[in-house]
């Protein structure tokens, strides 16, 4: 049976939210396991909470604090190395929308170009005479960026017509 997707927010309920509390963590327990075993990484846990007068470690006491010790005798910019703080996350989340976004307006605009291109290819003359100095500019590096692309196919073309007729030249009968 599938689970439903859970709501997350505050558990008003004391009593349930402390069970949901001791299960999430006992599954929570049973992940770092897992992933200390299957990536062979050294892990630990501290995970304090109203409900328990001491606070639950993982592995152990002492595993927590061999971690922690080989974590501070670590040089300072290898520990932040991996760290993400919200603001960092954010901004660098925020660096890549923008680089989607500005690939998105490069696509639309090369679309346009290739759309008036159409245009223009099919005869309609107001095209051109309604466009601003910056969509020209725009339109004769579209252009320019084509015929290249084009007269690179020419020359491969012609370079392939040349390699075939040889090689068929040279076949004895």
């Amino acid at each position: 049976m599938a689970r439903k997707k859970v709501k997350l927010a505050f558990i008003k309920n004391d009593v349930s939210r402390k069970a949901t509390y001791k299960k999430r963590k006992k599954g929570l327990m049973k992940k770092l396991s897992e992933l200390s075993i299957l990536c062979g990484v050294e892990i630990c846990a501290i995970v304090s909470s109203p409900y328990d007068i001491e606070p639950d470690v993982w592995p152990s006491a002492v595993g927590v604090r061999r971690t922690l010790a080989r974590f501070q005798s670590m040089p300072e910019s290898d520990q932040s190395k991996n760290m993400v703080n919200q603001e960092n996350y954010l901004s660098k989340r925020i660096q890549k929308v923008e680089e989607q976004l500005e690939k998105l307006r490069k696509e639309n605009r090369d679309k346009e170009m290739r759309e008036i291109m159409y245009r223009c290819l099919v005869g309609e003359k107001l095209v051109i005479k309604n466009m601003s100095s910056v969509d020209l500019y725009d339109f004769g590096r579209f252009l320019e960026t084509n015929s290249m692309e084009i007269r690179n196919k020419i020359y491969a073309l012609k370079k392939m017509r040349i390699y075939s007729s040889s090689n068929n030249t040279s076949k004895p009968n």
